[in-house]
């Protein structure tokens, strides 16, 4: 190709600066499509992109038929070469574009296993992976039965949120039913899930060519919904390379991978390890992992996923892509959010500490040793001070903010 690839990237929330500069690095032509609301906050500075192109939006939610006509008529004058969407919230936008203009990439059907809660368990139940036991909320005699077979709690969950978004614990069938009766004409967009109590883990995975280059293995401190619907401070870090958790975790991670049909990319999984010890598929999306995951990532190993993905998109499977050499380094995050607007952090001074967070009523940290137990004893220790100092709660939102 004499030009270069030109990657129109989708980002309806501001993230993925990493990408969009280390494409530009690697020769690219990037062209940005983002929200209206975002034009004048700032946070495109002029370095990301060569062209930013900006969707009329109620927040962040675009009209995808407009978009549909908006990046045909970009596609009269730019050679699209590659649509990336920076969000899972923009997943199936570029996917439906990518099947409409006929770019390669992944398309609808295989999205479908990386967006939809619902279509992704049964992709991994069918391939042997254990998952909790689970009933879309569609045939309510099915529903029924499934209450009665399998004792509460369930988890209601949205198929298309990210995270924690709109999922609600149940503790019985009457509120199991008084939920459904407000959700109305979406309840085929829910599934109900057993409760399955245990810690959650997360691996971060390159995939260049359905072959794995580069995972590494997290596990949170508390679980991700209890800290979304309780309150309380967010915590992951590596686990110790080597252990028999570990190698389970980074095993079960390639055969999911494969199930799903992960062609090239960066994805995010996790899995529950219950109290029996048994590992089961909690949710997978082909991106970056968020709230500061790829920081913890880059900090433990010198790694950047942001980077990578863009190294990735760039070669487009028509070159080789090699992952850098990984440092064997350990590291811990903390998130929290502060009653303070802008929390001084001044009094927290640690050799370990390499990373602190900026944001608006939020303090986070993260700490890098080369000993896996000193993280540790440097996450209980934050975590106290953390709650202590700076301490706060906000109810857990059913729909995505910044």
């Amino acid at each position: 190709m004499s030009r270069p690839v030109t990657i129109l990237a989708i980002a309806s929330y501001e993230k993925g600066h990493a990408f969009l500069r280390q494409a530009r690095a690697e020769g690219a032509r990037v062209l940005l499509l983002t929200s209206l609301s975002l034009k004048d906050s700032g946070a495109w500075p002029p370095d990301v992109a060569d062209e930013i192109f900006y969707m009329p939006d109620t927040e962040k939610q675009w009209n995808r038929e407009d978009a549909f006509k908006a990046v045909a008529y970009l596609a009269r004058t730019e050679y699209l070469d590659r649509i990336v969407p920076l969000d899972d919230f923009d997943l199936e936008l570029a996917a439906s574009l990518r099947e409409h203009l006929r770019i390669p990439g992944m398309g609808e059907t295989t999205v479908r296993r990386f967006r939809d809660k619902l279509a992704m368990r049964m992709c991994a139940h069918e391939a042997g992976i254990d998952v909790p036991q689970f009933v879309h909320i569609l045939n309510h005699e099915k529903v029924r039965r499934f209450t009665e077979r399998v004792p509460a709690p369930w988890v209601l969950k949205p198929r298309s949120f990210a995270g924690s978004l709109g999922i609600r614990k149940i503790e019985g069938a009457d509120q199991l039913w008084a939920e459904l009766e407000k959700l109305g004409d979406l309840q085929p967009y829910y599934l109900l899930e057993k409760y399955v109590p245990g810690g959650i883990y997360h691996v971060d995975t390159i995939v260049y060519e359905r072959e794995i280059r580069f995972a590494v293995a997290s596990g949170y401190g508390r679980p991700p919904l209890d800290v979304a619907h309780g309150g309380g401070v967010f915590t992951t870090s590596l686990l110790e390379r080597g252990t028999p958790l570990e190698r389970e975790l980074l095993e079960l991670n390639a055969h999911l991978l494969k199930a799903l049909g992960m062609v090239r990319g960066v994805n995010h999984t996790e899995y529950i390890v219950a109290e029996d010890g048994k590992i089961y598929f909690l949710e997978t999306a082909a991106r970056v992992g968020g709230a500061h995951i790829a920081d913890l990532v880059e900090q433990a190993t010198g790694v950047n996923l942001w980077a990578e993905w863009a190294r990735i998109e760039v070669a487009g499977g028509k070159k080789e892509y090699e992952a850098p050499e990984a440092q064997a380094a350990y590291a811990g995050l903390l998130v929290s959010l502060a009653k303070q607007e802008w929390p001084d952090t001044n009094a927290y001074q640690y050799p370990e500490l390499v990373w602190k967070l900026s944001k608006k009523n939020h303090v986070g940290f993260i700490v890098r040793s080369e000993s896996h137990p000193r993280v540790q004893q440097l996450l209980s220790e934050l975590t106290g001070r953390v709650r202590q100092d700076f301490g706060a709660y906000a109810p857990p939102k059913e729909r995505p903010v910044d």
